[in-house]
């Protein structure tokens, strides 16, 4: 078996070796401390973790289905990518750091041969980036076979599931294994008791908290399952072309060649007819008989609004509504709620784009391009000087003089997450001759961390939280700045204002959050070894974490002595108490989300689940 594969049971996994850990350094202007992938992530946007892709289609290339799907979900994720493949007998996986180009060639891919895949591309937001991490997931059943998995979104109550599986984990011993959310789904699965996989689905899927889109599959037969809530997208498509419309029911019809993907823009790429969603709660079990749907938990829809504002490519359809289409007269609200006397309306390219027409087409001032963009710069494993790093966003983004020298101009972006790449770019439009730069965003701003799957996990790290736009705009540098409003954002979306999840914007969590999950849950599993640690052990490192987070560096002994009033933490219950400990009791809490974590009971491995630790 070759680097980067997994196959049945006893099959040996070999590991390519490390590429390298993020540098790090202290900001000789601020003193924070960050690592040098920091701007360049910024410059990328707020990253979803993971595009999910699945095909049944006997007699059909599904290695070369999945990899052109992977391909139209790259955006979803470029940290790495994979697919499981089977023949009704095995899987064989193949996963590799990596975009899908770099991962899969035409060698790998004619290898790789079956009537069944699951494919994955991953985002994650740490150094800690590993082959183990990647995904499918494998796990050996307990009743013979296999599971495969790839999983977007990330789960709340990891703890309590670690805990449910404790020494049950057959693989528990097999050499190095990831120890994400995603791995912890796809080995409760492989343990379950039960005859079948769909037996085991439905059994462990509803005690699962959280958001997760899933595609998994045994030898034979692929699945999809939605969270109740419905949080990231999934959807139905069939490849021959028939649809619901055709008089072929998705539940009940007959075998074809079928298709799952987080969007629907991966179905139009690989010629497939879009069916339907797959609905929150919903389990699809698509075998020889073609699809059928179980219900495992009851709907309570709350889809990510954010999907419509940045993470989901424009071509793609979400609950009907065209993503294209809602960027578009979100630019005209934003144009009716913040208007300004200007010369040229330029985007932030490519996610402002959309938003920018809008705002041009509402104002009647012209559109222009002001901005190059450089498609080519993406995450790198060489550390670049102090001065590149500087000068980071320009690798991105490059104005053109010509078109912004001695203008007043609106410069349009979908989001302000952490403020780096805007405060950059306002310096650079200005010392290519702006007159005068005037920002307009087509969200609201983003005050609440995303504990679902989104690469903000932390108040700290967000530059609107605990800031009124006036001070934002200072921060910036800039002339104006003015967001779109919340009711404006949700009517352009034309989904049911009671149907969304807007937590980041409004701090309203669809989802119960426990309390390990607000201080370190996307980093849980990384202090514990297969459920190996104790509580005791576990809240210590999550409190060590906490006090690390808040300094951007280890704990020092006057940093623990500074949570010395708290009992000892008996149990993760007891974290509750760091609630009650404010920002302003600790030092530099704008560095919270550059700390170093302190493992506690257990080998130290990557984060948790799909979304930023």
């Amino acid at each position: 078996m070759t680097k980067g594969t997994a196959a049945a049971p006893g099959a040996e996994e070999k590991h390519p070796p490390a590429r390298g850990a993020n540098g790090r350094y202290r900001d000789i202007q601020t003193g924070d401390a960050a690592t040098w992938e920091d701007d360049l992530r910024d410059a990328a946007g707020p990253q979803d973790a993971c595009g999910v892709f699945g095909v049944r289609a006997p007699g059909e290339d599904v290695a070369n289905l999945t990899y052109y799907g992977l391909y139209a979900l790259q955006h979803r994720g470029q940290e790495a990518a994979g697919m499981a493949v089977a023949d009704g007998r095995a899987i064989v996986v193949f996963k590799e750091l990596g975009l899908v180009a770099q991962v899969f060639d035409e060698r790998t891919l004619s290898s790789l041969s079956g009537h069944l895949a699951v494919g994955h591309t991953r985002y994650s937001t740490t150094g800690s980036s590993t082959w183990e991490n990647a995904q499918p997931s494998y796990r050996t059943a307990r009743l013979g076979g296999g599971v495969a998995l790839a999983h977007n979104g990330n789960l709340t109550n990891i703890l309590e599931l670690a805990d449910e599986l404790g020494d049950h984990d057959v693989d528990r011993d097999a050499g190095m294994r990831a120890t994400t959310d995603s791995d912890l789904i796809t080995a409760l699965l492989a343990n379950h008791p039960g005859p079948t996989l769909t037996e085991a689905a439905l059994d462990v899927l509803p005690r699962l908290r959280g958001a997760f889109s899933l595609v998994f599959s045994d030898a034979s037969t692929l699945y999809a399952a939605r969270d109740t809530h419905g949080i990231h997208p999934l959807v139905l498509g069939r490849l021959d072309g028939a649809s619901a419309a055709d008089g072929a029911s998705p539940a009940a019809g007959p075998g074809g060649a079928w298709v799952v993907a987080s969007e629907t823009c991966a179905l139009d790429i690989v010629g497939a007819t879009f069916v339907r969603e797959v609905e929150p709660g919903e389990l699809v079990v698509i075998d020889a008989d073609g699809p059928r749907s179980l219900r495992f938990a009851p709907a309570d829809r709350h889809g990510c609004l954010f999907e419509f504002v940045y993470l989901a490519r424009p071509d793609t359809t979400i609950s009907g509504r065209s993503v294209h289409a809602t960027r578009v007269e979100v630019g005209r609200v934003l144009a009716r709620e913040a208007p300004v006397d200007a010369d040229l309306v330029i985007p932030v390219p490519q996610s402002g784009v959309p938003a920018a027409v809008g705002y041009a087409e509402a104002s009647g001032i012209p559109f222009g391009e002001g901005l190059v963009k450089n498609s080519y710069v993406g995450r790198t494993f060489i550390q670049p000087s102090q001065t590149i790093r500087q000068r980071g966003i320009r690798l991105k983004l490059n104005p053109l003089r010509e078109v912004i020298e001695g203008r007043r101009l609106v410069v349009v972006d979908d989001s302000i997450v952490r403020g780096n790449t805007q405060r950059a770019l306002v310096r650079m439009l200005r010392e290519a001759g702006a007159a005068e730069v005037h920002i307009r965003i087509s969200s609201p701003p983003v005050r609440w961390p995303c504990f679902y799957g989104i690469d903000f996990a932390t108040k700290a790290e967000l530059i609107a939280s605990g800031a009124g736009v006036e001070q934002v705009r200072e921060s910036l540098g800039a002339d104006s700045l003015a967001y779109v409003s919340l009711d404006g954002l949700v009517a352009a979306s034309r989904q049911p204002a009671n149907e969304l999840c807007r937590a980041c914007f409004d701090g309203v969590y669809p989802v119960p959050l426990s309390d390990s999950a607000r201080m370190g849950g996307k980093d849980t599993l990384e202090t514990m070894g297969s459920g190996a640690a104790t509580a005791a052990a576990l809240a210590e490192a999550l409190r060590r974490k906490f006090v690390a987070g808040m300094n951007g560096a280890d704990p020092s002994p006057d940093d623990l002595d500074q949570l010395a009033g708290l009992e000892a933490l008996e149990t993760i219950e007891d974290l509750g108490g760091l609630d009650r400990i404010g920002e302003a009791d600790l030092a530099d809490p704008s560095s919270a989300a550059t700390g170093s974590t302190v493992p506690a009971g257990g080998p130290g491995v990557t984060p948790a689940g799909c979304g930023r630790p």
